[in-house]
Protein backbone atom coordinates (compact mmCIF):
# COMPACT_ATOMS: atom_id res chain seq x y z
CA UNK A 1 0.00 0.00 0.00
CA UNK A 2 1.13 3.51 -0.78
CA UNK A 3 2.16 5.66 2.01
CA UNK A 4 -0.59 8.06 1.05
CA UNK A 5 -3.25 5.53 0.68
CA UNK A 6 -4.67 6.22 3.95
CA UNK A 7 -5.27 9.74 2.89
CA UNK A 8 -8.72 9.88 1.36
CA UNK A 9 -8.04 12.70 -1.10
CA UNK A 10 -4.97 10.97 -2.52
CA UNK A 11 -6.76 7.75 -3.35
CA UNK A 12 -7.33 6.98 -7.06
CA UNK A 13 -11.02 6.72 -7.69
CA UNK A 14 -12.14 3.28 -8.39
CA UNK A 15 -14.00 2.57 -11.52
CA UNK A 16 -17.25 0.95 -10.98
CA UNK A 17 -18.15 -2.20 -12.80
CA UNK A 18 -21.08 -0.52 -14.50
CA UNK A 19 -18.89 2.22 -15.89
CA UNK A 20 -16.40 -0.23 -17.21
CA UNK A 21 -19.19 -2.32 -18.73
CA UNK A 22 -20.78 0.70 -20.40
CA UNK A 23 -17.49 1.76 -21.85
CA UNK A 24 -16.85 -1.67 -23.10
CA UNK A 25 -20.30 -1.74 -24.69
CA UNK A 26 -19.76 1.58 -26.43
CA UNK A 27 -16.43 0.42 -27.74
CA UNK A 28 -17.95 -2.77 -28.91
CA UNK A 29 -20.75 -0.92 -30.64
CA UNK A 30 -18.29 1.36 -32.43
CA UNK A 31 -16.21 -1.60 -33.53
CA UNK A 32 -19.35 -3.39 -34.68
CA UNK A 33 -20.46 -0.40 -36.64
CA UNK A 34 -17.05 -0.13 -38.28
CA UNK A 35 -17.15 -3.79 -39.10
CA UNK A 36 -20.56 -3.49 -40.70
CA UNK A 37 -19.48 -0.38 -42.61
CA UNK A 38 -16.41 -2.20 -43.82
CA UNK A 39 -18.47 -5.13 -44.95
CA UNK A 40 -20.93 -2.85 -46.68
CA UNK A 41 -18.04 -1.06 -48.37
CA UNK A 42 -16.72 -4.36 -49.63
CA UNK A 43 -20.17 -5.29 -50.92
CA UNK A 44 -20.60 -1.93 -52.61
CA UNK A 45 -17.27 -2.31 -54.25
CA UNK A 46 -18.38 -5.65 -55.67
CA UNK A 47 -21.87 -4.61 -56.99
CA UNK A 48 -22.93 -1.42 -58.95
CA UNK A 49 -25.38 0.88 -57.25
CA UNK A 50 -28.60 1.84 -59.09
CA UNK A 51 -29.60 5.37 -58.19
CA UNK A 52 -33.12 6.78 -58.89
CA UNK A 53 -33.45 10.53 -59.52
CA UNK A 54 -36.72 12.17 -58.82
CA UNK A 55 -37.70 15.09 -61.17
CA UNK A 56 -38.87 18.22 -59.49
CA UNK A 57 -42.59 18.83 -59.47
CA UNK A 58 -43.81 21.21 -62.24
CA UNK A 59 -44.61 24.65 -61.02
CA UNK A 60 -47.80 26.42 -62.03
CA UNK A 61 -45.98 28.76 -64.47
CA UNK A 62 -44.20 25.88 -66.17
CA UNK A 63 -47.50 23.98 -66.50
CA UNK A 64 -49.11 27.03 -68.07
CA UNK A 65 -46.25 27.34 -70.55
CA UNK A 66 -46.58 23.69 -71.49
CA UNK A 67 -50.33 24.14 -71.99
CA UNK A 68 -49.76 27.21 -74.17
CA UNK A 69 -47.19 25.33 -76.23
CA UNK A 70 -49.67 22.49 -76.75
CA UNK A 71 -52.38 24.94 -77.83
CA UNK A 72 -49.99 26.63 -80.25
CA UNK A 73 -49.02 23.28 -81.72
CA UNK A 74 -52.66 22.31 -82.12
CA UNK A 75 -53.47 25.67 -83.76
CA UNK A 76 -50.55 25.31 -86.16
CA UNK A 77 -51.75 21.84 -87.11
CA UNK A 78 -55.26 23.20 -87.72
CA UNK A 79 -53.81 26.00 -89.88
CA UNK A 80 -51.81 23.51 -91.90
CA UNK A 81 -54.90 21.39 -92.42
CA UNK A 82 -56.96 24.43 -93.47
CA UNK A 83 -54.27 25.51 -95.92
CA UNK A 84 -54.11 21.99 -97.34
CA UNK A 85 -57.89 22.01 -97.83
CA UNK A 86 -57.70 25.41 -99.54
CA UNK A 87 -54.90 24.22 -101.81
CA UNK A 88 -56.93 21.13 -102.72
CA UNK A 89 -60.01 23.26 -103.44
CA UNK A 90 -57.95 25.63 -105.60
CA UNK A 91 -56.50 22.68 -107.52
CA UNK A 92 -59.98 21.27 -108.11
CA UNK A 93 -61.26 24.68 -109.21
CA UNK A 94 -58.36 25.08 -111.63
CA UNK A 95 -59.01 21.63 -113.03
CA UNK A 96 -62.72 22.38 -113.46
CA UNK A 97 -61.94 25.74 -115.08
CA UNK A 98 -59.59 24.02 -117.52
CA UNK A 99 -62.29 21.50 -118.38
CA UNK A 100 -64.90 24.25 -118.81
CA UNK A 101 -62.53 26.22 -121.06
CA UNK A 102 -61.96 23.17 -123.23
CA UNK A 103 -65.73 22.63 -123.52
CA UNK A 104 -66.28 26.29 -124.37
CA UNK A 105 -63.60 26.17 -127.07
CA UNK A 106 -65.15 23.05 -128.55
CA UNK A 107 -68.63 24.59 -128.56
CA UNK A 108 -67.26 27.81 -130.09
CA UNK A 109 -65.53 25.80 -132.81
CA UNK A 110 -68.76 23.92 -133.53
CA UNK A 111 -70.76 27.17 -133.62
CA UNK A 112 -68.20 28.74 -135.95
CA UNK A 113 -68.36 25.72 -138.22
CA UNK A 114 -72.16 25.90 -138.31
CA UNK A 115 -72.06 29.64 -139.02
CA UNK A 116 -69.59 29.11 -141.86
CA UNK A 117 -71.77 26.36 -143.30
CA UNK A 118 -74.86 28.57 -143.06
CA UNK A 119 -72.99 31.44 -144.72
CA UNK A 120 -71.82 29.12 -147.48
CA UNK A 121 -75.37 27.89 -148.10
CA UNK A 122 -76.71 31.46 -148.06
CA UNK A 123 -74.06 32.54 -150.55
CA UNK A 124 -74.90 29.59 -152.78
CA UNK A 125 -78.61 30.46 -152.57
CA UNK A 126 -77.91 34.09 -153.43
CA UNK A 127 -75.78 33.06 -156.36
CA UNK A 128 -78.55 30.76 -157.56
CA UNK A 129 -81.15 33.52 -157.25
CA UNK A 130 -78.92 35.99 -159.03
CA UNK A 131 -78.35 33.55 -161.84
CA UNK A 132 -82.08 32.92 -162.12
CA UNK A 133 -82.79 36.62 -162.01
CA UNK A 134 -80.25 37.29 -164.74
CA UNK A 135 -81.88 34.67 -166.94
CA UNK A 136 -85.35 36.05 -166.26
CA UNK A 137 -84.18 39.60 -166.88
CA UNK A 138 -82.75 38.63 -170.24
CA UNK A 139 -86.03 36.99 -171.23
CA UNK A 140 -88.10 39.86 -169.89
CA UNK A 141 -85.91 42.38 -171.69
CA UNK A 142 -86.67 40.69 -174.95
CA UNK A 143 -90.39 40.74 -174.17
CA UNK A 144 -90.28 44.41 -173.17
CA UNK A 145 -88.67 45.40 -176.41
CA UNK A 146 -91.72 44.11 -178.26
CA UNK A 147 -94.31 45.22 -175.73
CA UNK A 148 -93.73 48.94 -176.13
CA UNK A 149 -95.23 48.88 -179.57
CA UNK A 150 -98.21 46.76 -178.66
CA UNK A 151 -99.20 48.02 -175.20
CA UNK A 152 -101.45 51.01 -174.89
CA UNK A 153 -100.36 54.07 -172.94
CA UNK A 154 -103.86 55.39 -172.39
CA UNK A 155 -105.59 54.23 -169.22
CA UNK A 156 -109.32 54.42 -168.83
CA UNK A 157 -111.84 53.74 -166.10
CA UNK A 158 -110.55 51.90 -163.03
CA UNK A 159 -107.11 51.42 -164.60
CA UNK A 160 -106.77 55.20 -164.97
CA UNK A 161 -107.68 55.67 -161.27
CA UNK A 162 -105.02 53.12 -160.22
CA UNK A 163 -102.37 54.73 -162.47
CA UNK A 164 -103.18 58.24 -161.25
CA UNK A 165 -103.01 57.09 -157.62
CA UNK A 166 -99.58 55.43 -157.85
CA UNK A 167 -98.14 58.38 -159.77
CA UNK A 168 -99.38 60.68 -157.00
CA UNK A 169 -97.31 58.69 -154.49
CA UNK A 170 -94.00 59.21 -156.34
CA UNK A 171 -91.33 60.61 -154.01
CA UNK A 172 -92.75 59.11 -150.84
CA UNK A 173 -90.62 56.92 -148.58
CA UNK A 174 -90.18 53.19 -148.67
CA UNK A 175 -90.84 51.61 -145.28
CA UNK A 176 -91.17 47.87 -144.86
CA UNK A 177 -94.73 46.96 -143.87
CA UNK A 178 -96.14 50.43 -144.62
CA UNK A 179 -99.39 50.90 -146.57
CA UNK A 180 -99.51 54.72 -146.68
CA UNK A 181 -100.34 57.43 -146.74
CA UNK A 182 -96.81 58.84 -146.17
CA UNK A 183 -94.79 55.68 -146.81
CA UNK A 184 -95.19 52.30 -148.52
CA UNK A 185 -93.50 49.04 -149.24
CA UNK A 186 -93.94 47.47 -152.69
CA UNK A 187 -97.01 45.34 -151.97
CA UNK A 188 -98.48 47.99 -149.66
CA UNK A 189 -98.49 50.51 -152.54
CA UNK A 190 -100.16 48.05 -154.94
CA UNK A 191 -102.78 46.99 -152.38
CA UNK A 192 -103.68 50.60 -151.50
CA UNK A 193 -103.85 51.62 -155.17
CA UNK A 194 -106.38 48.94 -156.04
CA UNK A 195 -108.37 49.66 -152.90
CA UNK A 196 -109.15 53.05 -154.49
CA UNK A 197 -111.31 51.26 -157.09
CA UNK A 198 -112.89 48.81 -154.67
CA UNK A 199 -110.61 45.83 -155.33
CA UNK A 200 -109.24 44.02 -152.30
CA UNK A 201 -105.85 42.44 -152.98
CA UNK A 202 -103.76 40.18 -150.73
CA UNK A 203 -101.19 41.98 -148.61
CA UNK A 204 -97.94 40.36 -149.72
CA UNK A 205 -96.24 40.21 -153.13
CA UNK A 206 -96.24 36.39 -153.28
CA UNK A 207 -100.04 36.33 -153.19
CA UNK A 208 -100.48 39.40 -155.40
CA UNK A 209 -98.47 37.70 -158.17
CA UNK A 210 -101.31 35.17 -158.54
CA UNK A 211 -104.26 37.45 -157.73
CA UNK A 212 -105.37 37.91 -161.37
CA UNK A 213 -104.94 36.50 -164.84
CA UNK A 214 -101.38 35.93 -166.02
CA UNK A 215 -100.54 38.11 -169.06
CA UNK A 216 -97.52 38.29 -171.34
CA UNK A 217 -95.06 41.11 -170.89
CA UNK A 218 -95.55 41.79 -174.61
CA UNK A 219 -99.24 42.55 -174.03
CA UNK A 220 -99.17 44.85 -171.00
CA UNK A 221 -101.88 47.39 -170.28
CA UNK A 222 -101.87 50.28 -167.76
CA UNK A 223 -103.01 49.00 -164.36
CA UNK A 224 -101.44 45.53 -164.76
CA UNK A 225 -99.47 44.25 -161.76
CA UNK A 226 -95.84 43.44 -162.51
CA UNK A 227 -93.94 40.96 -160.36
CA UNK A 228 -90.34 39.86 -159.92
CA UNK A 229 -89.54 36.22 -159.17
CA UNK A 230 -91.83 33.33 -159.98
CA UNK A 231 -95.61 33.46 -159.70
CA UNK A 232 -96.64 32.52 -156.17
CA UNK A 233 -93.19 33.26 -154.73
CA UNK A 234 -92.57 36.78 -156.07
CA UNK A 235 -90.30 39.04 -154.01
CA UNK A 236 -91.36 42.39 -155.56
CA UNK A 237 -94.40 43.96 -157.28
CA UNK A 238 -95.23 47.26 -159.02
CA UNK A 239 -97.92 48.81 -161.28
CA UNK A 240 -97.47 49.22 -165.04
CA UNK A 241 -98.54 52.78 -166.03
CA UNK A 242 -98.05 52.59 -169.83
CA UNK A 243 -95.45 53.77 -172.31
CA UNK A 244 -92.99 51.14 -171.04
CA UNK A 245 -92.95 52.63 -167.51
CA UNK A 246 -93.89 51.31 -164.08
CA UNK A 247 -94.34 52.86 -160.63
CA UNK A 248 -93.26 50.96 -157.53
CA UNK A 249 -91.88 51.30 -154.04
CA UNK A 250 -88.43 49.95 -154.86
CA UNK A 251 -86.27 50.19 -151.72
CA UNK A 252 -85.40 52.50 -148.81
CA UNK A 253 -82.84 54.43 -150.85
CA UNK A 254 -85.07 55.26 -153.85
CA UNK A 255 -88.55 55.17 -152.25
CA UNK A 256 -91.58 55.31 -154.55
CA UNK A 257 -90.49 56.10 -158.11
CA UNK A 258 -91.30 55.77 -161.81
CA UNK A 259 -88.88 53.75 -163.94
CA UNK A 260 -88.67 52.21 -167.40
CA UNK A 261 -89.11 48.46 -167.67
CA UNK A 262 -85.42 48.19 -168.65
CA UNK A 263 -84.45 49.67 -165.27
CA UNK A 264 -85.37 46.37 -163.60
CA UNK A 265 -87.09 43.99 -166.06
CA UNK A 266 -89.99 42.15 -164.36
CA UNK A 267 -90.55 38.40 -164.52
CA UNK A 268 -94.28 38.41 -165.27
CA UNK A 269 -97.56 40.24 -164.88
CA UNK A 270 -101.17 39.68 -163.83
CA UNK A 271 -104.31 41.60 -164.77
CA UNK A 272 -107.11 42.18 -162.26
CA UNK A 273 -109.04 44.99 -164.05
Amino acid sequence: MSHTAHIRSHRKPRRSASTIAMRAGVAGGVLGTLAVAGAAGSANAAEPVTQTLELPTLTADLAAQVAQSADATQQAAANYQLQAERDAAAANAAKQAKSDLADAKQKAAEAKKKAQEAARKAAAARASRNAERTTLSTTAGADVSTSTSTSTSTATGSAAAVVNFVKAQIGKAYVSGATGPSAYDCSGLVQTAFKQVGISLPRVSQDQSTAGTQVSLSNLQPGDILYWGSAGSAYHVAVYVGDGMFVGAQNPSSGVGEHPLSYDPPTGAVRVL
